[in-house]
């Protein structure tokens, strides 16, 4: 039986899917084109393995199987490898990501490698068994499910944003009884409440609220606003500081942000369209106890 065609279609499958899985965003991570090679040539080498795994099989030569293990130990390393990076350039952010968003991404790298030795091996084995034609159905399969995993929840699918009015109580910022920071110096009062905004994150169910309560949830939406919006906060000016505080009574979150654009819609959309961080994933309303809990 001739593998090679099935090793060549396996192999430019999973170079694709991979391809595809690494994309450039607001978040500027990989930055290109550097990062992108990276990622690219560890696409390669994980479809090369995915590709081998069936030969190997069918001419008996179960010690070629190893190099999954050898791989998923690799794989690993590059996970720490991303991790060491984005903790590296968090030094330098204004604001930063905070480390249950740096630990979700490298993460993701991770999977994408073993997700990119998956569609190799199954392409290719379909090119050895049944022909290009299911080969090709089962690779745009795979692709549709690629494109769904990597479109995880979002935190407008467990709360709603809406627009609310900074005020002082004395020094105190403050957004609806939310208590933001003390604010001491008055021209810099007067700026936050001329070009300042504030919104309110309220969750929609216990599920929503416990996923708001994670400190790395609150940080990752800073962050995302600051990214897209912009910020004025400088070096050593902490009152123009992008944050978020809780309501301890109801869940809440109050946000405050000096963006350079100020626009409401375009401020709430970023919101809503901030990933829900895995490590702040929470579902008190699944179990018989925080249902209980919720009435």
């Amino acid at each position: 039986m001739d593998y090679h065609t099935g090793i060549v279609g396996g192999l430019i499958a999973g170079v694709l899917a991979r391809i595809i899985m690494l994309r450039l965003d607001y978040r500027q991570y990989p930055t290109y084109p550097h990062d992108v090679i990276t990622h690219i040539a560890l696409g390669f080498i994980a479809s090369l393995i995915g590709v081998v795994f069936i030969p190997a099989l069918m001419l008996k030569e179960y010690t070629a199987v190893t190099f999954l293990a050898v791989a998923a130990e690799q794989f690993r390393n590059v996970r720490n490898m991303e991790r060491e990076t984005l903790s590296k350039l968090e030094e330098n952010e204004i604001v930063p990501r905070g480390i249950d968003y740096v630990e979700g991404i490298a993460r993701t790298f991770e999977a994408r490698n073993y997700l990119t030795i998956f569609t190799a091996l199954v392409v290719s084995g379909f090119i050895v068994w049944l022909g290009w034609i299911y080969a090709t159905a089962v690779f745009v399969l795979i692709l549709i499910i690629v494109c769904y995993l990597k479109t995880g929840k979002v935190v407008g699918d467990i709360a709603e944003v809406v627009l609310e009015q900074l005020y002082f109580d004395g020094p105190f910022l403050k957004i609806s009884d939310i208590y933001l920071m003390n604010v001491g110096y008055p021209p810099d009062r007067e700026k936050i409440l001329a070009e300042g905004m504030g919104v309110l994150v309220k969750p929609k169910n216990d599920n929503g609220r416990a996923i708001l309560h994670n400190l790395g949830q609150r940080q990752a939406i800073v962050h995302t606003a600051a990214a897209l919006l912009g910020t004025k906060r400088e070096v050593g000016e902490p009152e123009f500081t992008p944050l978020a505080r809780k309501n301890i009574d109801t869940g809440e979150i109050g946000l405050f942000i000096l963006p350079l654009e100020k626009d409401f819609e375009c401020l709430r959309k970023v919101i809503e369209r901030t990933p829900v961080l895995e490590s702040a994933s929470r579902k008190p309303l699944d179990s018989k106890a925080g249902r209980i809990a919720a009435d």
